[in-house]
């Protein structure tokens, strides 16, 4: 059954669909596979939104639990951003004002998260929420969210290693148990977006010099010669010094862990747009380049948990991966690199696999997460093969910037 042919069908079934929108949309049957995949994005997450409105309370879908159940988190949760975060990026790709109202509340019922300093995730919670959210609907309070967000990330910065430090270490913690000092993940480099824009809005440098300054040292030390990333680096906090190069959530320390690969290209990316240094630039490339070239990759582009997982083709694919990556290339193309077509391509084919009947649920199922086949962390036995709200985010990100480009392009045949 195709997707539209699926979404109609769901939407006669359920008589509404996200707010309503779902039967009036879906009439068509001229739809491009963009238009297609936003649509159904429309319906799923407004049977989560009316599930939400209808409990009374501010609900933040994130996964599904070993029961089935739909999980939700608090607003110190690392992935509580996504979700309000994805509830705009629909707002933008429909212009359904019905969702500005439940956007700006799932947003600001984070508000608490803007004091938290224990860990480096401040950047995915208030960037994606209340960034999008300042974007899209210029509320000036959203502004001192984002700075105070900030300030507070800025809190986590080591100057010895010139880094911001991800985990806190004290305790009994599995991260203490590792043996680690000052341990830098990989995805931190999606934090320093939080940074950018607090010197954008204040215009005080000293965010922008602090991100720059780790992304510098992560370039140093978390890369090897082929391009790819190890996940953890940990540093001396006495000297600066590399301690261990590990990994938390892949096969092993040496392994290729596919997330973590994703978010190199996407944060080297991100880096590239604030800075304008091309090194930034060059190592996303890089690191795609090995990924796209990897001999297990799959023909559908979704990549394994870990490209060297000892079982493949066996082994679990991550969703979540293949969204960030196709997110980050869509930007890539637009950056005046040479053969620019072919990170579109390779994008529109990874997005074309992920909207397809394998990956995509069919409405009202899967928890109502649009994406389904995501990991978060095998090592940790935790959220094997479910959905995950950020594969959603950054599949609806990357959705809207391939409606963008698609803009883009007839404005310049005019």
């Amino acid at each position: 059954m195709g997707i539209l042919k699926l979404l109609l069908n769901c939407c006669v079934a359920a008589t509404v669909c996200g707010l309503g929108s779902c039967m009036k949309k879906a009439e068509s049957t001229e739809k491009s596979w963009v238009e297609q995949a936003v649509e159904n994005a429309r319906c799923q997450i407004g049977l989560e939104i009316d599930t939400i409105e209808a409990s009374g309370k501010v609900l933040n879908p994130v996964t599904l639990n070993e029961n089935e159940q739909v999980y939700y988190c608090g607003f110190s949760d690392w992935r509580s951003g996504f979700f309000p975060g994805s509830v705009w990026y629909l707002y933008e790709l429909t212009d359904d004002n019905t969702l500005l109202s439940v956007a700006q509340k799932y947003t600001e019922a984070l508000d608490e998260a803007k004091k938290l300093t224990w860990h480096h995730d401040i950047g995915f919670i208030v960037n994606c929420s209340y960034g999008n959210g300042l974007r899209l609907s210029g509320k000036a309070e959203y502004k001192d969210v984002m700075i105070e967000a900030a300030n507070s990330l800025c809190t986590r910065f080591r100057e010895k290693p010139g880094t911001i430090q991800s985990w806190n270490v004290s305790g009994n913690s599995w991260q203490a148990q590792r043996g680690w000092e000052c341990p830098v993940i990989i995805d931190n480099m999606m934090n320093l977006e939080l940074l950018f824009e607090a010197t954008k809005l204040s215009g005080d440098s000293t965010y922008y010099k602090i991100a720059v300054a780790h992304a510098d040292r992560t370039l140093k030390e978390q890369f090897r010669p082929d391009g790819s990333c190890y996940h953890v680096i940990d540093y001396s906090l006495s000297d600066g010094s590399v301690r261990h190069r590990h990994t938390a959530q892949g096969y092993s320390h040496e392994s290729v862990w596919s997330r973590g690969q994703a978010w190199a290209i996407y944060g080297f990316t991100m880096c590239y747009r604030y800075t304008g240094d091309k090194k930034y630039l060059q190592q996303a490339i890089k690191t795609f380049n090995f990924m796209k070239n990897h001999k297990k990759m799959p023909e559908d582009l979704v990549p394994y948990w870990d490209m060297e997982a000892p079982k493949i083709p066996d082994e679990p694919r991550d969703v979540s991966s293949a969204a960030v990556i196709a997110s980050a290339l869509y930007e890539i193309c637009t950056l005046g690199v040479p053969e620019a077509i072919s990170y579109e391509e390779y994008a529109d084919h990874i997005m074309a696999s992920l909207a397809s009947e394998r990956y995509t649920a069919r409405l009202g199922e899967n928890g109502r997460f649009i994406l389904m086949h995501s990991v978060g962390s095998i090592p940790h036995n935790s959220e094997i093969d479910v959905p995950l709200n950020y594969a959603d985010y950054y599949y609806l990100e990357a959705l809207k910037r391939k409606v963008d480009i698609e803009k883009s392009k007839s404005l310049a045949l005019k």
